[in-house]
């Protein structure tokens, strides 16, 4: 088996001629036109035990790869077990040489083709300072049935020396080119395929596994947040659509989130310059979602078409930001980050027990702050409820620490429950207070405004938050 460390960029197709013309490209490298076809069970068995199996043909030669899933992998440097043999012809080996036969046990005699990626290919051999890196640029399409998608990516994968040679050529190419972040591998686009088509991606599960080291539980929940994000700002830049940026910037606080948890292992002058970043593109994003939200409870008429116009305004604003170097910047450098060795020797033992120290300090806080629910004003109801959104993601990123058993699974269950109806009460609160005060800040006359946007119902809800909130109290925790 091979280890494959390869870093992947998007590529604007009208991006590609600037690109080729640059002075990156030393030579005319060489040129190749590639078919693949991928192949799994029709209950997709090899994709469900995460891996990829390709035949692909260039000329008359014929490679079967299969490829590993890696925890490293998802967040822009992909860290992939790899294993590659010839084959005569277009009949996947199913063998002891790979892991498909133990994975697929009987139901080898199934694998069928699924889909197809046909790209035309550049490869350069590149040298840096810190390592050499092939350079490859892949244009194309995948295909599935009468589906397809386009392909227009830089793969850059290590040859030689450090990893930080892949990213000091990230940085040549983004003086060229616009490039982004690349989450996705080709396999799992062409997945996508046979699905329908995605209006927002959610979180997925943090894979992380009793006693490991806490810095590599930061980088595997710091490069799930970073995926999170790609996927829903990609869907934003085809096409904008309210849940994509409701998950994109759940990615952006979730990724904050996991900023401050590990704060005590990080360096300050790092989660300063991150977080920095990721609150300005939160507040904007969030400003959007808010108006999101708050047209939909508008019925048809003056003020309903008021606010649309209010909300085109900001949508532009937030997809001028996507396509700003800025912004387009930011994902590479986290990665770049985490691949450099974020985070420092930790005093903390295990994963688990850092976490269970995270999750307890962040618990109790809640527990003791919002213990007079129905006395604290607006502002102190606010504190805790975002300190309750933090404990939220806490519990989904450590979970797998402590789900192990049936009955950890049961008592995380049930502690998110608890969790989530807390922050239903204190977030329908938090809309009261905040919407009458986002048509103010948009010039919107209040005294005019439906009593809709007022305190109809405020008690009720309160004393339903203080009912969840002790309950959340009275709840066993999941960690200890």
């Amino acid at each position: 088996m091979n280890q494959e460390i390869e870093l992947k960029l998007e590529l604007p197709r009208e991006a590609v001629e600037a690109f080729e013309q640059s002075s990156l490209i030393p030579d005319p490298g060489e040129r190749a036109e590639l078919s693949a076809i991928y192949f799994d069970t029709p209950d997709r068995l090899l994709r469900r035990q995460g891996y990829s199996l390709r035949i692909r043909r260039s000329g008359a030669k014929r490679v079967q790869t299969v490829k590993a899933d890696s925890a490293e992998g998802g967040g822009g440097l992909f860290a992939r077990g790899e294993w590659e043999m010839p084959v005569a012809d277009d009949r996947p080996v199913i063998d002891t040489r790979t892991p498909l036969a133990a994975a697929l046990g009987d139901a080898a005699e199934s694998i069928e083709p699924i889909f197809h990626v046909d790209v035309e290919r550049r490869t350069w051999i590149l040298e840096e300072q810190s390592g050499r890196a092939e350079m490859v640029l892949d244009k194309g399409f995948i295909r599935a049935g009468e589906r397809e998608a386009p392909i227009c990516e830089i793969e850059l994968e290590l040859k030689a020396g450090d990893p930080s040679a892949l990213f000091a050529l990230a940085r040549r190419i983004e003086g060229v080119a616009p490039i982004r972040l690349g989450v996705a591998a080709k396999a799992e686009r062409g997945y996508r395929l046979l699905d329908a088509a995605p209006v927002s991606f959610k979180a997925e599960p943090v894979d992380l596994k009793p006693g490991s080291d806490p810095r590599q539980a930061f980088r595997t929940i710091v490069r799930a947040c970073v995926r999170h994000y790609r996927l829903n700002e990609a869907l934003l830049i085809d096409h904008y659509d309210p849940q994509a940026l409701h998950q994109a910037r759940v990615a952006i606080r979730r990724l904050r989130s996991a900023l401050t948890l590990f704060k005590p292992m990080l360096e300050a002058q790092q989660v300063v310059r991150f977080q920095d970043e990721l609150r300005w593109l939160a507040q904007l994003m969030g400003e959007a979602r808010d108006l999101d939200v708050l047209v939909e409870g508008v019925g048809q008429g003056d003020l309903h078409e008021q606010i649309e116009a209010v909300r085109d305004r900001v949508h532009a604003d937030v997809l001028e930001a996507l396509g700003s170097r800025r912004v387009r910047g930011l994902m590479i450098d986290v990665a770049e980050w985490l691949t450099l060795d974020a985070a420092r020797e930790s005093d903390s033992g295990s994963a688990d027990a850092f976490a269970a120290d995270r999750l307890q300090h962040v618990y109790q806080w809640v527990v003791k702050h919002g213990r007079h629910m129905t006395k604290l004003d607006d502002e102190h109801r606010h504190a805790v409820r975002k300190k309750a959104k933090k404990l939220r993601y806490a519990s989904e990123f450590f979970a797998g620490l402590f789900s192990e058993t049936k009955k950890g699974r049961k008592r995380h269950a049930h502690f998110i429950d608890a969790l989530e109806a807390l922050q239903d009460k204190l977030g329908a609160l938090n809309d009261r207070v905040s919407r009458p005060e986002l048509l103010k800040r948009h010039g919107f006359d209040m005294s005019k405004q439906p009593d809709a946007f007022g305190g109809k119902g405020r008690k009720k809800l309160i004393a339903g938050a203080a009912k969840a909130h002790a309950d959340l109290a009275d709840v066993a925790t999941f960690w200890r």
